[in-house]
């Protein structure tokens, strides 16, 4: 099995475990680190003169995530904040494809920080945690 591969499938198996217990805070986290993710892939494939199919499915995948978070806006709470982020999303989109099209490294980097600002300030309102849960009954073992 080559090293991409296990890899790969190893991101899979994280996500997919991490997915069920996730709160929604930390589930738009994932979505940040899936789309950056892709980015540094296609741009590796890009540098390294790497499979174009691969490079195409990784900038997909990026495209495909960046539309989750454009589609997970709320525009009647957000407000002004939510329209900013979605015209935002949609540019990113559009440097996304003409990266695809013209093997941008730049415009991988451009979108790649992008996404690195928004996640900081995504990481800044991270609901505090409460500490452990005590357990509501007690179990013994033995006498």
């Amino acid at each position: 099995m080559p090293t991409s591969h296990a890899l790969n499938q190893y991101r899979q198996v994280k996500v997919q475990t991490a997915v069920p217990t996730a709160d929604p805070h930390r589930l738009v986290a994932m979505l940040f680190e899936g789309a950056l993710e892709k980015i540094q892939g296609a741009k590796l494939r890009i540098d390294h003169h790497g499979s174009i199919a691969e490079k195409g499915e990784l900038i997909s995948g990026a495209i495909s995530i960046t539309d989750a978070l454009r589609a997970s806006l709320d525009k009647t709470q957000g407000g002004e904040i939510a329209e900013n982020l979605d015209q935002l999303y949609e540019y990113m989109g559009r440097r996304l494809l003409e990266a695809n099209l013209h093997n941008d490294t730049k415009a991988l980097d451009e979108v790649a920080f992008l996404l690195r600002s928004i996640e900081e300030a995504w990481s800044a309102i991270a609901p505090q945690e409460t500490g452990p849960v005590e357990p509501t009954a007690r179990i013994s073992v033995g006498a």
